[in-house]
């Protein structure tokens, strides 16, 4: 039975990659994480990150690429990802500004998508909760903003918890893009009743974990992306912590 893959969102870990970057990817992967993704390369070339990668058996899943990069430097990143096998790159978030335009920022992203398909890349976006409580015109932003780009061009990395802190549905989510929806972010959640919020390892909050895992199984996902924003444990240990929870639920992880 195919599973989805388990990666992990390299952001959790940026304090830690930048003091040591190849030290710390030889630990997570002896974590048993399949696959990472970036959001930064932290001055490795590409040689010397397919290299490391390789070594390590550590599949790319696709890199974090923000719309300063993408604007000015698409061919760099194009580079990059190429030479370490990535076959998502994602765009992390936007301003306001750039959400309200929506009509230039879908004519943006599908220029985007263009030159990353030429060379085997996937484009996406990914969400965080602002998506989910901004509306543009009479729809929810992100409902808004999926509506007008095309499934081959664009794609979804659902963060599921960001979903979930906005008050809507992750699974409806993932039932309602099924077949567009490759990657999603893992994470777990508590909130408070003051609207404050802090986000943990997997298991240790308020999120049905299992169900969205069991959803996005069926609606075709690949990767489930291991993210937490910010760790009170150290984040070493609580990246190892969610990914034995993983192994204990991998039941929920096979795809049908």
């Amino acid at each position: 039975m195919k599973k989805m893959g388990i990666g992990l969102q390299l952001y959790t870990l940026r304090d830690e990659m930048n003091q040591d970057a190849t030290t710390t990817l030889h630990k997570v992967a002896e974590m048993g994480y399949e696959g990472v993704e970036f959001a930064g390369y932290y001055d490795f070339s590409p040689e010397q990150l397919k290299k490391l990668l390789n070594n390590l058996s550590l599949q790319a899943i696709g890199s974090h690429v923000n719309m300063e990069r993408l604007r000015n430097h698409l061919e760099e990143e194009i580079a990059m990802n190429v030479a370490i096998g990535s076959r998502y790159v994602v765009c992390p978030g936007i301003n306001q500004e750039q959400r309200q335009a929506l009509p230039d920022t879908v004519a943006f992203f599908n220029k985007c998508s263009e030159q990353f398909r030429r060379h085997g890349i996937e484009f996406g976006f990914h969400n965080h909760y602002v998506e989910f409580t901004e509306a543009y015109g009479d729809q929810i932003w992100f409902d808004a903003f999926f509506g007008s780009t095309s499934p081959t061009y664009i794609k979804s990395e659902l963060d599921v918890c960001w979903v979930h802190k906005a008050g809507c549905d992750p699974i409806a989510y993932l039932e309602k893009y099924a077949g567009r929806v490759p990657l999603i972010h893992l994470k777990d959640i508590r909130k408070f009743a003051d609207g404050t919020y802090q986000t943990l390892e997997l298991g240790h909050g308020e999120m049905n974990l299992p169900a969205i895992m069991m959803a996005a199984a069926k609606a075709g996902t690949e990767w489930l992306i291991v993210e937490q924003d910010d760790c009170d444990l150290p984040a070493l240990e609580s990246v190892q912590i969610s990914r034995n929870w993983l192994s204990q639920n991998d039941k929920f992880m096979e795809v049908t």
